[in-house]
């Protein structure tokens, strides 16, 4: 489907904030066809270099606005539309090191017609 399409390769950067490194940026799509509201994202996984980063350490950010994940779950009012690059932000203190890095980037999305509640992946260098 769009897996190999959710990570965008023009943005991947540490996020500094008052002069320290406080963790990496990264642009993401979502890969649905029709777009979400973002109460039916369940999830967004992020693993840097095969590091799991925690829930409460994402955020995510369309539009001007920024979300936690768990802030997320009763956002009836916004959406992550097809195609949309949205910012996902991985607290990682330090950010990271010159380089090359791998990152892996999962959504787990609730879709009304499907039986499942399926998760699609995406790993970039």
């Amino acid at each position: 489907m769009m897996d190999n399409k959710m990570i965008c390769t023009d943005l991947f950067e540490n996020v500094v904030v008052d002069g320290k490194a406080v963790g990496v940026a990264f642009l993401g799509r979502l890969p649905y066809y029709r777009g979400l509201g973002l109460s039916m994202i369940e999830d967004i996984q992020v693993s840097i270099d095969g590091e799991a980063v925690a829930r409460e350490d994402v955020r995510f950010h369309v539009r001007g606005k920024t979300y936690t994940l768990d802030q997320m779950e009763t956002v009836y009012d916004d959406r992550w539309n097809f195609g949309e690059k949205a910012q996902i932000v991985a607290l990682k203190p330090g950010g990271l090191t010159p380089g090359k890095h791998r990152i892996e980037f999962a959504v787990r999305m609730r879709v009304s017609y499907l039986p499942f509640v399926p998760t699609t992946r995406d790993t970039k260098e």
